[in-house]
């Protein structure tokens, strides 16, 4: 008796899962340019880790002062969140423009991966050891990952959607 119900509740959260995965599939595909720019969060930008962000890879300061410029565990947070929708960026850009590199949009998606599991494992650390030296250095390798990922970024607007530049980089 028991055995049937798991088998329906099994078959009912896997298409309740597929469901879901297909409206979101759809909800990306629908979304436009200026929807994206409006997803980008504003309340902290990389900008306080390199004077160049959005033009030259790295981070200016060491990982003390970045996780003092970043505010913690708000500008992981917020790094999170970005890296995610310059994914969303990159798969508009690639869809919408002629010629796109594919290997810098693989490498986009790489660096968001690589920034949301490094962001993911800086905040478990900060939530169990404070602002330890791990979860400084961590914050760090996210924060290098990020900004070199906004310069990939720009780059392949100015590449390929040269008119979407100035939106992205007020947004950011």
């Amino acid at each position: 008796m028991i055995l049937p119900l798991l088998q329906l509740a099994v078959i009912v959260a896997i298409g309740y899962y597929l469901c879901l995965w297909r409206r979101n599939v759809r909800r990306r595909n629908a979304q436009t340019w200026e929807t994206l720019l409006a997803r980008l969060r504003p309340e902290w930008s990389a900008r306080e880790l390199n004077d160049r962000f959005l033009w030259q890879e790295g981070v200016n300061a060491t990982p003390d002062e970045a996780w003092r410029r970043m505010e913690g565990p708000k500008g992981l947070w917020v790094m999170y969140q970005n890296a995610r929708v310059m994914l969303d960026m990159a798969d508009y850009a690639s869809k919408h423009c002629e010629g796109v590199d594919r290997v810098l949009v693989s490498t986009l998606h790489s660096d968001a991966l690589q920034i949301r599991v490094c962001v993911f494992a800086a905040l478990a650390q900060y939530a169990f050891t404070a602002a330890s030296e791990g979860v400084r250095i961590n914050a760090y390798r996210a924060a290098s990952m990020y900004t070199g990922m906004a310069a990939r970024m720009t780059a392949l607007l100015q590449n390929y959607a040269a008119v979407m530049v100035p939106d992205f980089v007020a947004a950011m």
